[in-house]
């Protein structure tokens, strides 16, 4: 890109400067185009008294007739040449425009670099192509992303100071699952946009939910950690609200995700998943065994969004093996997927086993990563015997791939049985 564009720019300089040096070194003096025109008279005389001397010596022109057209042609010769014309004396100035026009040639391109140097954009002209690319190659590999992606880093790295840089590289970071990235990405932002509040605060809220992905739905830590930052400079921040709804409902603590939810539903009545948080608010309820308050100003409930209809249960000759009180995590990944955030999430018990759910936007874990944005799901039952997220020798799952329907659309719920041991 920089190449390009300082050699389009020196194209554009030698253009500009054709313009100046072309008169300087091409064009010629007022005596010497009047000299040329009097040789051409001169000629023009020389040739046309030829002529009569030929016809004289020929016959066809008397003695009287040739001195006659002799004189006239003599005459026509002084009235091209003025009696009064003088001999204009030469202006110096030729030479010194010549210098002049040298040192343009020096001056101008070497000017223009280190004026640009100090005073252009160029680094921002970088940036923005870097992420028109990045945009125009969603449809493409994740090599390309990858590689794009990079390239923007590289150019927000020189020149920090650009929030909606920042802001699209966390977006493509979190596209192609490189969370830990991403979170980097959304905590520059949130330093960049430091003096507006709000703005900083939805960048940690974003950077936490990175972290979130990264550890694949634990309340680690380093989560704890980013969505207090984010809290610290807005307590309402509704990414942080909401990963702290989806832990307290993993954690079965229903009441309290029941009033992480509604608070965002207080304070970002037109959020894009305002129908998915509902719907966990009712799910909370019906945990409880409690029937849902009517909310004021909600919508009539819509039918079921796009998911998967699940049927999962054990294997009977499991089920005297395992606690009834050992968690079960059920996810649904995008099939083809070999790792990253899981599209929907539940947290039941072995003892509620066999159960009968329905995986849509409700167990979403993001807005921009829901079950209804796929086709074909790969799911997951895993019963954890330590209650860890992540994958534990002896543990158990069971996997299958459906289809992500309409609930209008699905007949039977898919069989998922646990019946595979983990060994490593």
């Amino acid at each position: 890109m920089t190449d390009t564009f300082w050699i389009a720019g020196t194209v554009l300089i030698l253009v500009a400067l054709a313009f100046v040096l072309y008169p300087v070194f091409f064009h010629k003096p007022r005596a010497r185009l009047e000299a040329d025109l009097r040789n051409q008279n001169l000629l023009a005389y020389r040739t046309r008294l030829k002529e009569l001397e030929n016809e004289r010596d020929a016959g066809i022109l008397d003695e009287d007739s040739y001195r006659q057209l002799k004189e006239e042609l003599a005459g026509a010769m002084l009235d091209d040449v003025p009696e009064d014309a003088e001999v204009e004396p030469r202006v110096p100035g030729r030479r010194s425009a010549m210098v002049v026009a040298l040192l343009a040639l020096i001056v101008l391109p070497v000017g223009t670099y280190y004026g640009y140097e100090r005073w252009g954009s160029l680094d921002q002209v970088e940036q923005f192509i870097a992420m028109q690319e990045m945009g125009d190659a969603q449809g493409d590999q994740v090599a390309r992303m990858v590689e794009l992606a990079e390239q923007l880093r590289l150019r927000l790295e020189e020149s920090p100071e650009n929030p909606d840089g920042w802001a699209m590289l966390g977006q493509t970071y979190m596209r192609i699952e490189q969370y830990g990235k991403a979170a980097e990405a959304y905590q520059r932002l949130a330093e960049v946009m430091a003096e507006d509040t709000n703005a900083s605060a939805v960048a940690l809220g974003l950077a936490a939910q990175a972290t979130y992905f990264g550890s694949e739905g634990e309340m680690t830590p380093a989560v704890r950690e980013a969505i207090a930052a984010a809290r610290a400079l807005n307590p309402d921040e509704v990414n942080a609200l909401g990963l702290m709804g989806i832990s307290a409902f993993g954690d079965q603590n229903y009441q309290q995700a029941i009033e992480y939810w509604q608070r965002i539903l207080d304070v970002a009545p037109d959020h894009p998943q305002i129908a998915a948080i509902r719907g966990g608010i009712e799910e909370a309820y019906r945990r409880l065994g409690q029937t849902p308050p009517e909310q004021t100003g909600a919508e009539p409930q819509q039918p079921t969004g796009p998911g998967v209809s699940l049927r999962v249960s054990l294997d009977d000759g499991l089920k005297r093996d395992i606690d009834n009180e050992a968690v079960l995590f059920i996810f649904a990944r995008p099939a083809g997927a070999s790792g990253g955030a899981p599209v929907a999430v539940a947290k039941l018990t072995a003892g509620d086993l066999p159960s009968e759910i329905r995986l849509d936007d409700r167990y979403a874990m993001s807005p921009d990563s829901a079950i209804s944005g796929q086709d074909d799901v790969v799911v997951v039952a895993r019963v954890s015997r330590s209650g860890s997220v992540n994958p534990q020798p002896g543990d158990w799952e069971g996997r299958v791939e459906a289809s992500v329907l309409p609930a209008s659309e699905v007949e039977q719920p898919v069989e998922l049985v646990i019946n595979q041991e983990l060994t490593n």
